[in-house]
């Protein structure tokens, strides 16, 4: 564990200029400098560091933090091997404090289990490559246009079909079998250890950082099951893992997207294309854990499944899970019976790149297919595919995209959106029509959430009257829990220029990029009244508060006196004008 105040005399020597000039040229541009962004494809620099504050912030696609947070979105690391590494940059020794024996023990049996993986792969490589029993597997990728050093990149390898050489080779390299039997490589029956790889080709599995912690293997012929992988094991969580993400990682910065694939040889035809910013699933569904592991390398994400009903619902259930990451997610569709690999034999990668172009947005073909399965054709299919829509369209965040789904969704089915929202029981699904303090989160575009912001941590007297006022009479989320977070920290440090190290305190990534894109363009409010911004602020939401109260008393007449539906609006009501006896 690192000192806390290493940390720290790391932080006050190192210049986050030269640490981003290592990696994007920079020119000055007033207080910042501006260069192309790595971590998404752009001609127009919008990539800022601001030296006085040491934080970076890309308008294009969000990203922001401090020299930290930079190298380890560069590098794929995490936050200790970030510290190392600008620690070596800076000339920083870092002493590490006195594992325990259980830290001890744990980080022993890690190594032992890596290098257990390491002397697996390379017995199952030198099989594939120059061993007789590998004849069979060489063949197989020939024919599957897998050449020597697309085998290589793989590292694939073979498991003859031997009962027990893998352990024999493990034992003739002083490898412990008891731990190897923890990795699920290796199992003890009666007549002694067996493998559990045996007449497949292997996929080895790696972590972020390519180390091997797992392996896949495939049968050469029709016989089932098809593919085997490791069971879990201290090192692989198939939760957790995604196929091929090492290999992805500096495409996925470049092109600030990624493509989710089924199959190892789906991973494999794309990336033989040139397609590289690809990964896979370890054969489970796709897990929460995955979609934010997604979302902390990419902007925006492609599925690319079967199109047959199990690839469907892998589709929409992969949908949920981005809808909740409130990422933006499309579906790629190929022509009926083609996977990527059976596709791109046909077709030159241009063709496959339309089809990439052409996706349309999960929760769109969500629908659309939905529609297909239940044709709205009478009342009850209308009703059924209502009550299928609802539960996921609810999870839009943005309310500009839900406001237009509502109006195609009504159109598709032929009904008013007035008996769309009536199905939800009474709730309020559009921007215009949420009354204040339920609004969905504003959006990216929203600059007065910023500049009121700004505002608080520039000026003491403003924070003093924004203070009084009530936060949430200014903010609304995710705003208002980053405003909340930079009075707490100005309460233990009256500095402003110490809020910036609340972006290593910050979970949540949409708040961490509010922050760092307030911070790193706020010199256009050096003069500005703020006294003005904050009353007519004021003003103006009065006068939204005022239209929400005549939106809510139109459709109270509409509905039944003892509704749930008209007792909520009736306190929502109420709210409002106790809301707006205060403005």
């Amino acid at each position: 564990m690192i000192p806390e105040e290493k940390v720290r005399e790391i932080a006050e020597r190192v210049s986050i200029l030269e640490v981003v000039s290592d990696y994007v040229q920079l020119r000055r541009a007033g207080a910042n400098y501006v260069g192309l962004c790595p971590f998404h494809g752009e001609k127009t620099p919008s990539f800022n560091v601001n030296p006085a504050r040491e934080i970076f912030h890309c308008f294009g696609c969000g990203e922001g933090g401090n020299a930290f947070s930079f190298v380890m979105k560069m590098e794929g690391v995490g936050f200790p091997e970030a510290v190392k590494l600008l620690a070596r940059k800076a000339g920083i020794e870092i002493e590490e404090r006195q594992l325990t024996p259980a830290e001890r023990h744990a980080q022993d049996e890690r190594q032992q289990f890596q290098r257990i993986n390491e002397l697996a792969e390379e017995y199952f490589r030198t099989v594939l490559l120059k061993e007789p029993a590998g004849q069979a597997a060489r063949n197989y990728l020939k024919d599957r246009a897998v050449d020597e050093a697309l085998a290589a990149d793989y590292r694939l390898g073979f498991a003859p079909d031997r009962w027990d050489g893998l352990a024999k080779h493990l034992k003739t390299h002083g490898a412990d079998l008891e731990t190897a039997q923890k990795l699920g490589i290796l199992r003890k029956g009666d007549n002694g250890w067996h493998d559990l790889f045996r007449n497949r080709l292997i996929f080895p599995i790696r972590d972020h950082k390519g180390r091997v912690i797992a392996f896949a293997g495939r049968v050469l012929d029709t016989s089932l099951p098809k593919y085997i992988n490791s069971p879990e094991s201290p090192l692989y969580h198939k939760s957790a893992v995604m196929f091929g993400l090492d290999m992805a990682l500096p495409a996925i910065r470049t092109e600030n997207s990624v493509i989710i694939v089924e199959g190892y040889f789906d991973h494999l035809a794309l990336y033989r294309a040139g397609i590289r910013n690809v990964v896979a699933t370890c054969g489970t569904a796709l897990t929460t854990i995955h979609a934010g592991l997604i979302k902390r390398h990419a902007a925006r994400v492609y599925t690319l499944f079967d199109s047959d009903a199990a690839g469907l619902k892998a589709t929409f259930r992969s949908m949920e899970l981005f809808l909740d990451q409130r990422m933006p997610a499309y579906v790629i569709t190929l022509p009926s019976g083609d996977d990527p690999d059976s596709f791109l034999a046909k077709n030159p990668v241009e063709a496959f790149t339309t089809c990439r172009d052409k996706a349309r947005p999960i929760f769109d073909h969500f629908v659309r297919s939905l529609l297909v399965r239940i044709p709205p054709d009478s009342v009850d299919n209308k009703v059924r595919v209502i009550d299928e829509v609802i539960p996921r369209f609810k999870k839009i965040a943005d309310p500009v995209e839900r406001d237009l789904y509502e109006k195609e969704i009504c159109r598709l089915l032929g009904i008013t959106v007035h008996a769309f929202r009536k199905r939800q029981g009474g709730m309020q699904v559009t921007a215009r029509d949420m009354p204040a303090g339920s609004q969905p989160p504003a959006h990216q575009g929203d600059r007065s959430q910023d500049t009121l912001l700004a505002l608080l941590i520039r000026y003491p007297e403003a924070r003093g009257e924004i203070r009084a006022f009530g936060v949430d009479n200014f903010f609304e989320e995710p705003h208002r829990q980053v405003a909340e977070a930079v009075l707490v920290s100005l309460d233990s440090n009256d500095d402003s220029s110490d809020v910036q190290n609340l972006l290593d305190r910050l979970e949540d990534p949409d708040q961490r990029r509010i922050l760092s894109q307030v911070l790193v363009n706020d010199d256009h409010l050096a003069d500005i009244d703020w006294r003005t911004v904050l009353a007519n602020y004021k003003r103006n939401k009065e006068k939204r508060a005022l239209h929400s109260i005549r939106d809510i008393a139109a459709q109270l007449a509409v509905l039944d006196p003892d509704s749930d539906a008209y007792r909520a609006l009736l306190q929502q009501a109420d709210a409002l004008r106790t809301r707006k006896s205060k403005l």
